[in-house]
């Protein structure tokens, strides 16, 4: 069964995938850093959105 992305709520906007090349690039954004790095750091510290920013500002 496919992911409906259209379907997102509170839970869904707290955590981060790094499977997902959007989410990835947005948290790049968002931090100014590179993909690469945004991946390495959704590894590190898992899928919490706000504990992934949090690192990367440091």
């Amino acid at each position: 069964m496919a992911d409906d992305k259209t379907k997102t709520g509170q839970e869904d906007r707290s955590r981060v995938s790094g499977s997902e090349d959007y989410e990835v690039a947005y948290i790049a954004e968002e931090a100014g850093i590179s993909a690469d790095k945004a991946r390495e750091l959704i590894k590190q510290h898992g899928p919490d959105r706000q504990k992934v920013l949090e690192a990367a500002k440091r």
